[in-house]
C-alpha cells in the first residue's frame, strides 16, 4: 500500500493540521452525522476534522480570496480527511450499484485519505448554504460540473445556481485545488497521482 499512518496517530504528526486552526471557515462533516447517503455516522469515535498541512494552507488561500472577491461568503467544509477504513465502508455500501463511479476505489486510495481533498460548499452572510442545484453527495448527473451548461440550457439548473458553483470553483482553483467532472463540491489539492505516489495514506 505504500506509506501510511493510522488515524489515531495524526494528532501528534506535524504533517497534519486540525480544521480548527484554519480561520474563517465553517465545518459540518457530514460523514460524522447520519446526514449522508449511508444514513449513519461513519467517523465516530475518530476526529476527522484534519487536513494535510499543504491542503490547509491552500484552504487558507481560498478563504482569503473569497474575503476579497465575494465578501460575506464563507466556505463550509463538508468532508476533509477520510480514513481508508471509512472509504472502504462507503465502497462496500455501493456494492453492486452503478454509483461507484462517485467513489475512488479503496485499492487505489481516495485523495481524501491523504488529507489532500476537500468537499466544500458556500454559506451566505446569514450562514445559510447557497443553492447549488443539488445537495452534497447527490449521485445524479445534475451534480456534474462537466454537464452544467447543458442543464442550464435545459432549465434544470438556474443561472444563479451555476454562478454559485462557479464562485466556489474560482475560490478553490486559484488556491491550488483541482475540481472533478462528477461532483461540484469535491476538490483535490494538486495532482492526485503525485499525492498517491508521495503522501502517506491515513488508515
Amino acid at each position: 500500500m505504500g506509506l501510511s499512518i493510522a488515524s489515531e496517530d495524526i494528532g501528534g504528526d506535524p504533517a497534519f493540521r486540525h480544521l480548527s486552526t484554519v480561520a474563517g471557515i465553517g465545518v459540518d462533516l457530514r460523514y460524522a452525522t447520519p446526514y449522508n447517503f449511508t444514513g449513519r455516522d461513519l467517523y465516530s469515535p475518530f476526529d476527522c476534522a484534519w487536513l494535510h498541512r499543504d491542503a490547509a494552507v491552500a484552504l487558507e488561500r481560498a478563504v482569503a480570496w473569497l474575503a476579497q472577491h465575494a465578501p460575506g461568503h464563507t466556505l463550509l467544509v463538508l468532508d476533509a480527511l477520510r480514513p481508508q477504513r471509512v472509504q472502504q465502508q462507503l465502497w462496500d455500501a455501493l456494492d453492486g450499484t452503478e454509483l461507484r463511479i462517485y467513489l475512488a476505489d479503496p485499492a487505489r486510495g481516495s485523495i481524501h485519505s491523504y488529507g489532500m481533498a476537500l468537499d466544500v460548499t458556500l454559506l451566505d452572510a446569514a450562514g445559510r448554504e447557497l443553492d447549488m442545484g443539488t445537495g452534497f453527495d447527490d449521485m445524479t448527473e445534475l451534480s456534474h460540473p462537466a454537464l452544467e451548461e447543458g442543464f442550464l440550457h435545459a432549465g434544470a439548473l438556474t443561472d444563479q445556481q451555476v454562478a454559485q458553483r462557479r464562485l466556489l470553483r474560482a475560490a478553490m482553483v486559484q488556491a491550488g485545488f483541482v475540481g472533478i467532472n462528477t461532483e461540484w463540491w469535491h476538490f483535490d489539492c494538486g495532482d492526485r497521482d503525485h499525492v498517491r505516489r508521495t503522501f502517506r495514506r491515513v488508515l
